[in-house]
């Protein structure tokens, strides 16, 4: 607050302070807030209703042990991941973790990639929640409207919230949150009461039916074990994001550590709690069956039928509707790290100053639209290549996902590479032989794997052999990554000191902000 000189009537005339650009609002959001923001992202249904078909295309019934294998490397790299959180604070993430430990020249160049990348996942889930809506409300009322209006309406909405304050927008995330894991909690224990279709199986709760599964080579002819994998570890995309959220957190290194593990550990719990569910209501085979007639148009989502069987179908109802808020919800928090990733890359120069510039409610507003403008953009070239309801779902919902996904894990991998140096190099008394050397290590080869089996079979996965958007994806990324090395490499000879500051500010570092009132305590 600034005060100015009293005036004659002796009263003080008390002006709101001008909005601190490059900085985000502080101490605003608590563990709960951040956990709603975080776990969201994952969209819990959404990864169910969407993922576990996928899932189910390539690894048959096996499908809760592809979760089980997702979680135990995810929480592997979790360990590094939250070392590197203790010492680096800045909503940049990634771009700031490979900044300290690779250096400046790699940390832009994945900077630049995982913040589009997280704008990919903005549309994609942008189309999932536009597939939802048009089938449901179809369902309901029988009135047809394409699936590209609900998207409008759908990016309108985070355009909004995201000009707000960031704890509006996490009480509207962790609504649709806790509604959404009791619906599936109720159907999954519903299935179990009754014993399912053909009674509890071992045989989904064993890594080895991940690969060459007899159920889905039966039913698609095939069987793709990077398939598999690809929508578990798709399931968990956003569970990262602690460290976005550490400028406005109340408590950040507490925050991180407890968000990140309670986010991966939890839902990895869920996901496989439901989606042996889902394998027990149906049976094993009939489960890749059930998946087989979604994809043919047979009903909206395999799961539909599971709950009007067990349940009834008013829970049925309350699923359709909740699809629609928890894509909705996933793809409010991808908005949100995506503008901050973006937010990070303008206050450093690297982009457009201007995208840190922040509103009076100290949202990253610039940043914000921007990621309107380029969703927008984006979306529309998937709607005009094809405007259908199921494109939103298969094309959008689908490609976009399978470009993110292998940016995604790329970057992890950087990131465990950086870890280990970062320790070995400029936080040696934070040095421990399995958190920053052993862990880092497991966590990089595990998603060295699940890239390579998600480029293996990318056109599997795509259900579209031959499509230049699928063919050329890897060098998409790579030329992305590339892209941002460049302009490291130009802003070092040219602006060598905007240069020297790249992926370096930090909270955690006082002598970045020297005005007592300005440093998060």
């Amino acid at each position: 607050m600034t005060d100015t000189p009293f005036p004659a009537g002796g009263t003080a005339v008390v002006e709101p302070a001008a909005p601190r650009h490059g900085r985000l609002a502080q101490r605003a959001l608590g563990l709960p807030s951040v956990l709603f923001c975080i776990v969201t992202g994952a969209a819990p249904m959404a990864a169910m209703l969407f993922n576990v078909p996928v899932a189910v295309q390539g690894g048959g019934y096996s499908v809760p042990s592809a979760f089980f294998i997702a979680t135990v490397a995810l929480t592997i790299f979790s360990v590094g991941y939250i070392a590197m959180a203790r010492r680096v604070t800045s909503a940049g993430g990634f771009y700031t973790f490979i900044s300290r430990g690779l250096g400046r020249i790699a940390g832009v160049g994945s900077g630049l990639l995982i913040g589009l990348c997280y704008v990919f996942f903005v549309c994609a889930t942008t189309g999932v929640t536009g597939y939802f809506a048009a089938t449901t409300v179809e369902a309901w009322t029988g009135i047809a409207l394409p699936a590209w209006l609900y998207m409008v309406v759908a990016l309108a909405a985070m355009s909004l919230l995201a000009w707000l304050h960031i704890e509006l927008t996490a009480k509207v995330l962790g609504v649709a949150l806790v509604a959404e894991v009791l619906a599936m909690v109720v159907l999954s224990v519903a299935v179990f009461a009754h014993g399912g279709a053909e009674g509890l199986s071992p045989a989904p709760l064993n890594p080895a039916e991940v690969f060459g599964n007899a159920g889905a080579i039966k039913v698609f002819g095939v069987a793709g074990s990077g398939i598999a994998l690809f929508a578990a570890f798709w399931s968990w995309v956003g569970f990262e994001m602690a460290p976005n959220y550490a400028e406005e957190s109340r408590d950040p290194h507490r925050i991180a550590r407890i968000a990140t593990y309670a986010s991966v550990i939890g839902l990895g719990v869920f996901y496989m709690f439901v989606s042996y569910a889902y394998v027990t209501g149906w049976g094993l085979e009939s489960s890749v069956k059930a998946v087989y007639d979604q994809f043919h148009g047979v009903y909206a989502s395999a799961f539909y039928p599971l709950s009007d069987r067990y349940v009834g179908s008013p829970l049925t109802a309350v699923i359709q509707l909740l699809a629609v808020t928890s894509s909705f919800a996933c793809a409010m928090a991808f908005y949100n790290t995506a503008s901050r990733y973006l937010f990070a890359l303008g206050r450093e120069h690297v982009l457009p100053p201007v995208l840190a510039r922040t509103s009076r409610r100290h949202s990253p507003a610039v940043a914000s639209m921007t990621v309107t403008g380029i969703a927008a953009l984006y979306g529309l070239g998937f709607v005009l290549y094809d405007p259908s309801t199921e494109g939103a779902l298969l094309k959008l919902g689908t490609w976009s996902p399978l470009l993110g996904v292998l940016g995604i894990l790329a970057v992890q991998a950087l990131v465990c590479v950086a870890i280990v140096r970062y320790f070995l190099t400029t936080a040696r008394d934070g040095f421990r032989w399995f958190g920053t050397l052993v862990a880092p290590i497991l966590g990089g080869a595990a998603m060295v794997g699940a890239c390579w089996l998600l480029v293996a079979n990318r056109d599997t996965l795509a259900g579209a052999e031959g499509v230049p958007f699928i063919t050329f994806l890897p060098w998409v990324i790579v030329t992305i990554f590339v892209v941002g090395v460049v302009i490291a490499a130009v802003m070092r000879t040219r602006r060598p000191d905007r240069y020297a500051d790249l992926g370096h500010f930090s909270l955690a570092d006082p002598e970045l902000d020297a005005t007592p009132d300005s440093r998060l305590h």
